[in-house]
């Protein structure tokens, strides 16, 4: 680590490294640069974010992140910060309630939108009196979704 960066930098690199995939090397920016200036809520929420992918640290990366979505609860990326730090440490319905939370703020955020596909879409139970895991639920459940496969039109290569 260089020393004579800013914390705008290091957060500028450790946002770079995060976008690689490279957690590693982003913990170690966004430590740096949330020891150069500790006021900044979106320095801790990634700290915090990279703590908890890297370290496996979750008290910590939770703590820093909600701390970080308090102090500046209008920023819907610390909101998606939190709901990564619940589903690395796999707590799925809080980290839904934590994007739901980011697209209250700014409902065209495409980075949560994207995470919401990356999530998947559950349909609704055939039998909506019956409870989801019921066995006429799973059994017409698995009906329609090969009804739906099968009527999807099948591509031919194209042929010259």
């Amino acid at each position: 680590m260089d020393a004579s960066f800013s914390a705008d930098e290091h957060f500028r690199l450790g946002m770079e490294a995060l976008e690689r995939n490279d957690h590693r090397d982003a913990l170690d920016h966004f430590r740096v640069a949330d020891n150069l200036d500790p006021t900044r809520p979106s320095f801790r929420s990634y700290h915090g974010l990279c703590l908890g992918i890297v370290d496996r640290r979750f008290g910590e990366a939770l703590e820093m992140c909600r701390s970080a979505a308090k102090e500046e609860f209008f920023n819907p990326a610390l909101y998606h910060n939190l709901a990564r730090v619940h589903f690395v440490f796999g707590f799925k319905t809080e980290g839904i309630r934590y994007l739901r939370r980011g697209l209250m703020i700014d409902p065209g955020n495409a980075q949560i939108r994207s995470e919401f596909g990356h999530l998947g879409v559950r349909t609704k139970p055939v039998l909506g009196f019956l409870r989801r895991e019921h066995v006429f639920n799973r059994w017409l459940g698995l009906l329609r979704n090969r009804a739906r496969l099968d009527a999807q039109p099948v591509l031919e290569p194209f042929r010259i």
